[in-house]
């Protein structure tokens, strides 16, 4: 199959006109909801000074394009960076449930400093941003995800490259043989490790603005004529052979332009691992449900598909984390934290890490591989939550987890999440004519309008 030929003859010619009304409503909420998180996480996010240092370092600040949450200019590969990996440093920004990876931020990026360089409209943005989902998801579809990690990669990050690169060229007018071209400069690119869980690495930020980054620059390769190979994902050594045993190329252009992938993406309540939420969904409603305690808790029990126990649950020691990252994929401190505020938000984890309270509540909790949980995987990323008190006993399965298309947020849970991420640094006024200016993107005339909305001195 020519799946890169077909990818990017989609990607070139995909025109804002000929995308669904719901598919254009909800990339602006897709883009909202990844603004605020870029925002705080450029203040607040531990590994942020390191990263905006390095920059400094190698002589990029300065330049023609934004990072959200900042008042200065970069170079554009160093915006696509440090955004990309904003991004992604929260933990809080979109996801796909069956291909297991989160979308906004490695695409949004490259394509707001596409967008900034080529003077794009907010249309265009759309467009560009809708393709970039488009080819993201339906590789990781076509690896097999649940391959895929298990051989070590991060497909937010390793499919990721291609979907900037889309985005990137569409915004830079290149034809569909120029985008192809960029895919297979952008093969050469693809990476991304799962060694950050280990220790609680930064990496998995950084490789997801990495891919933002390396889609720009191949985009922009490609443009100036810069040749790569034409069988990026089909070829003998191409992406689909090369990063997963088992691949099926017709999944990546399955539907393509009729079945749109976009309308798949979840949005994230709390700022963790995707795969602990649909369990955080039941301890909060079986406390609430029946008046529990955290200090009523005896054990707690939480049952995961097979692939995100190996991520949040073992077979590794999750009851002792030791840092932001470590909170974020132990399943057993999300509980516990969950347990005890009722939920889990991003100040949470300064709260709870050292908090003795929590640490002994999350010693309580035990996860393991739930049968019904592995059922309704790969479709849905279901948990369950088992309490045990001296009262009683309780369970709840949630199977559809809060953000999910099919149990998505409303427009004021969205302003609810982004008005908490931005009104710190912007104030209530200017985060709302932000949002605002986002939701109406279609109307925008040049991003470089709205992205001045979101500076701030640093």
């Amino acid at each position: 199959m020519d799946v890169t030929k077909q990818l990017a003859s989609f990607a070139a010619n995909l025109a804002y006109d000929d995308l669904p009304h719901e598919v254009t409503e909800r990339a602006k909420r897709l883009v909202l909801d990844l603004t605020g998180i870029m925002i705080r996480a450029r203040h607040d996010a531990e590994s942020t000074p390191s990263l905006i240092a390095a920059i400094e370092r190698l002589g990029l600040a300065g330049g023609k394009c934004s990072v959200l949450g900042d008042a200065r200019s970069y170079a554009p590969t160093a915006a696509a960076l440090i955004n990309g990996s904003l991004a992604h440093s929260l933990d809080f920004d979109d996801t796909h449930a069956e291909a297991s990876l989160h979308s906004s931020a490695p695409i949004v990026p490259a394509a707001l400093a596409a967008a900034e360089l080529s003077g794009s409209s907010g249309k265009d943005l759309i467009a560009a941003v809708v393709a970039g989902y488009e080819v993201q998801i339906r590789l990781s579809l076509a690896l097999n995800p649940s391959d895929h990690y298990d051989r070590g990669f991060h497909p937010t990050a390793t499919c990721g490259v291609f979907g900037a690169a889309a985005a990137a060229g569409k915004l830079f007018a290149m034809d569909a043989a120029g985008i192809q071209n960029a895919f297979g400069i952008a093969l050469s690119q693809a990476a991304g490790s799962m060694e950050f869980l280990v220790d609680g690495a930064w990496t998995k930020r950084s490789h997801v603005g990495q891919a933002a980054q390396n889609g720009l620059i191949c985009a922009a390769m490609a443009a100036e004529g810069f040749k790569g190979p034409k069988q990026a994902f089909e070829g003998r050594a191409g992406f689909l052979h090369a990063y997963a045993p088992n691949a099926d190329p017709a999944k990546a252009v399955a539907g393509l332009g009729q079945t749109w992938q976009t309308m798949r993406l979840a949005v994230k309540p709390y700022p963790s691992c995707r795969y602990s939420h649909a369990a955080i969904d039941g301890l909060v409603a079986l406390m609430k449900e029946h008046g529990l305690k955290a200090s009523e808790v005896e054990e707690v029990e939480i049952g995961l598909p097979e692939t995100g126990w190996k991520i949040i649950g073992g077979p590794d020691d999750k009851t002792n984390p030791q840092s932001i990252v470590d909170g974020q994929f132990s399943m057993p401190f999300c509980a516990a934290v969950a347990l005890r505020e009722g939920g889990l938000a991003w100040d949470d984890y300064k709260k709870h890490l050292n908090d003795e309270s929590t640490k002994a509540l999350t010693r309580k909790v035990k996860t393991v591989v739930d049968a019904r949980a592995e059922a309704a995987f790969p479709a849905n990323m279901a948990g369950v939550a088992r309490i045990r008190t001296a009262s009683g006993d309780y369970e709840r399965l949630v199977t559809v987890p809060k953000g999910e298309p099919e149990n998505f947020l409303d427009d004021e849970e969205f302003r609810f999440k982004f008005d908490g991420l931005c009104e710190p640094y912007l104030g209530a006024e200017r985060a709302g004519k932000l949002a605002n200016a986002l939701l109406l993107l279609e109307r925008a005339n040049s991003i470089q309008a709205v992205m001045t909305l979101a500076q701030v001195e640093v």
